[in-house]
């Protein structure tokens, strides 16, 4: 038998919008649809996909295990909580980049009154791990601004 792939069907894979999988780990408040995980492609290091808010909803506390998460917003304005009672706070808008490290308890809110929130996700991991948290949160959150450690401010 001949082990050389097969391009043809092992090499670039398109999952066009319309293709995407809905059975996968969810959390309440979104709605999560997979697009390259190791079950729909053989990927071994990453999983994507998108995630969908409703203006004005909130998703559950939750983190990811020890996978890296990266959020991009393509539309809509996310504010994200953060930390053991969610006490951390910031938002993001269209073309911003949100990093989740491993084990970080977090929470997505769509701050939009009228347009979903939808971004897309990836992670570092190829199975969609979730781990739903049922954690008592603080009222009002500490705005935190992010510093880049690599360009401070002068």
């Amino acid at each position: 038998m001949d082990d050389t792939p097969r391009w043809k069907h092992d090499g670039v894979q398109v999952i066009h919008s319309d293709k995407l999988d809905p059975n996968t780990a969810q959390t309440a408040g979104m709605e999560r649809a997979a697009a390259i995980n190791h079950a729909r492609v053989g990927a071994q290091k990453i999983w994507a996909g998108t995630v969908k808010i409703a203006p004005h909803a909130k998703t559950g506390a939750h983190h990811h295990g020890e996978v890296e998460s990266v959020i991009y917003v393509l539309r809509g304005q996310a504010r994200m909580r953060w930390g053991e009672r969610l006490e951390f706070m910031a938002e993001a808008g269209p073309g911003d980049f949100i990093f989740i490290p491993p084990y970080v308890p977090h929470q997505e809110i769509n701050a939009g009154d009228s347009e979903p929130l939808e971004c897309v996700l990836m992670r570092s991991g190829s199975e969609a791990v979730v781990v739903n948290l049922d954690i008592a949160m603080v009222e009002a959150p500490e705005a935190v601004a992010w510093i880049d450690p690599i360009h401070r401010p002068a």
